[in-house]
This record gives structure tokens, sequence and C-alpha cells, in this order.
């Protein structure tokens, strides 16, 4: 377990609900049983909070990426090569966008979204190519096929139950969207 990255609730002055918990290892049953100072059910509504930022952002990424390869008459190597691009790009964008706006120099900013998104977006992004390529036809289909849109949209729900686990654990851990969470007051 990684200690150094959780203090004490008394250098959190911005967390609220605390009071009269400072025995908090105890109350919680240890550190890997709460998340950013939430616990229990908490711990999976701040994962699934963080799945669906980088969700988000990777759909826009994925989509932007198969208009533009089509567009293009890219095959579909070479478009879901784009798409994927396309997603760490907007996936670490959305983050940024909020960290810049929480006062964080741009070099800090970029040092939080690649901390707090990479793993994420790369869960997501091999889980949800992974299952547009064993969907039948989900590759060749077009954007105006409702194959195209049914498989997409079944891939990204697939990979946000497979993704949010791996948020909770490492939010769990002070790490990923815990990251985040540091620098919003």
């Amino acid at each position: 377990m990684e200690h150094e990255a959780h203090e004490t609730h008394e250098t959190h002055d911005h967390h609220t609900g605390h009071e009269g918990h400072e025995n908090h290892e105890e109350h919680h049953g240890g550190h890997a049983g709460h998340a950013a100072h939430g616990g229990g059910t908490a711990s999976w509504s701040m994962a699934a909070k963080a799945t669906l930022h980088c969700l988000t952002g990777c759909a826009i990424g994925e989509v932007l990426g198969m208009i533009i390869g089509t567009a293009l008459g890219w095959g579909n190597a070479p478009t879901m090569v784009l798409a994927i691009a396309l997603a760490f790009f907007f996936g670490y964008a959305l983050t940024l966008r909020g960290v810049l706006a929480a006062g964080l120099d741009l070099r800090s900013a970029v040092r939080v979204a690649l901390a707090a998104d990479t793993l994420s977006i790369l869960v997501m992004e091999i889980v949800d190519n992974g299952v547009l390529l064993l969907v039948p036809g989900a590759m060749d289909a077009h954007l105006d096929d409702v194959l195209f849109w049914g498989a997409l949209a079944f891939a990204f729900a697939v990979a946000f139950l497979v993704t949010t686990p791996v948020n909770k654990w490492m939010i769990g851990r002070g790490k990923g969207h815990a990251v985040v969470h540091r620098h919003h007051h």
C-alpha cells in the first residue's frame, strides 16, 4: 500500500463531513478499503464518474477518427489507429481542461492528466476496440449503418463495465482520478 499519497484528514481542510474521524484508517477498514476519502459505495460512484469522464473523451475521439478515416477512404487498420490516437487526445484534453481551470500550470496539468487517465484510456481502448473486432460485420459497417452505432454503443458499454473496477482500484490507491480530485477545490 502506498500511504504517502494519502495524508491524514487534518491536512485536507477542503474536505467536509470527516469530523470525528481521527481514527480514519480503522474506521474504513484500512487504506485499500476507501477511495479518496469516500469509502464503500462512494468509491464506486467516484470510479463510475471517472470512467464516464474517460468514456466521453474516448467516444469523441473514436467517432471523430472513424468519420475522418471513412471520409478519407482509409481501411480499417489506419482508421482504428487514428480513432485510438484521437481517443487518447480527447481523453487527456477533458482532464487538462479541468485541472487548468483549477489553477495548475500547463506542465503540471499535463502530468496530472497523464497520471490520471493513461491506464483508464488504455483499458477502455483495448476493450472497446476488442469488442468491435469481435462483433461480426462491425468493422465493415458504415457510419450510416445501425450495426455500426449499435456495435459501438455495445463496445462502449462493455468497456465502461471493465474500466470502472480498474478506476476504483486506482482511486483507492491515490492514483488515477484521485490525482485530479486533489486539484479541485
